[in-house]
């Protein structure tokens, strides 16, 4: 048996670090993140899908959102993408406010949106994740794949074991969600996986207007 196979290093490295320069690479990462949003203020982290397009009700809604927010004085923070990611910071953008991107180096995919007073690129998915939760005080999370399930699976985990304090969490679009909440009702609380209380960490919402009232009331501030 060739002993090779079981080696257990299997994260693919683009760039062919070795383990000092990654680590280097993960602090700096961090250092430079956490330097850029300290002075952000008031955030929002919105999440969802690369996917959708300029004219799909997720972009729409996400840049109503943000300007919504923007207009009351909250930075908006996305992963600095297209989709609804690229909707969250040009709303914030239009009027003015605080847009930030923090964008995923990925190879021949996403590059950063036009709407960004502050755009910082990642290699690392996990330093990128932590700062989009770190310096939010709440979360929107529309529709999207992977990529959005593992952003708000984190968030609630984190919130369910005490890593990060009770935070709105809205879901917007019942049409998308409510399959994914009684999912979690029928299978994974019914099973005894998560507890009754676990399921009241994210609120379903079919409007800006219901997020907006949501999220601005866990800050103490009021809708313009």
């Amino acid at each position: 048996m060739n002993s090779n196979k079981l080696k257990g290093r299997h994260y693919t490295e683009l760039s062919g670090d070795e383990d000092a320069a990654r680590l280097e690479r993960i602090e700096a990462e961090l250092r430079r993140g956490i330097e850029a949003l300290e002075t952000v203020g008031s955030a929002v982290t919105i999440f969802g899908s690369a996917r959708c397009r300029e004219g799909d009700w997720e972009y729409s809604s996400a840049q109503r959102l943000a300007r919504r927010l923007s207009e009351a004085g909250v930075a908006i923070i996305t992963g600095g993408g297209p989709g609804v990611m690229e909707a969250g910071n040009r709303g914030a953008a239009n009027n003015q406010g605080v847009s930030v991107g923090l964008n995923i180096e990925l190879p021949r995919e996403q590059h950063s949106n036009p709407y960004l007073s502050i755009n910082l690129n990642f290699h690392y998915f996990f330093t990128r994740k932590y700062l989009l939760v770190d310096y939010a005080f709440g979360f929107a999370v529309y529709p999207g794949g992977f990529g959005t399930l593992d952003e708000l699976c984190e968030i609630l985990v984190l919130m369910q074991t005490g890593k990060l304090r009770k935070m709105p969490v809205v879901l917007m679009g019942k049409s998308y969600w409510q399959g994914f909440y009684d999912w979690l009702v029928t299978q994974t609380a019914a099973n005894h996986y998560i507890s009754a209380a676990d399921l009241e960490l994210a609120r379903i919402v079919d409007s800006e207007d219901e997020a907006v009232e949501i999220l601005l009331a866990a800050q103490g501030l009021r809708d313009s």
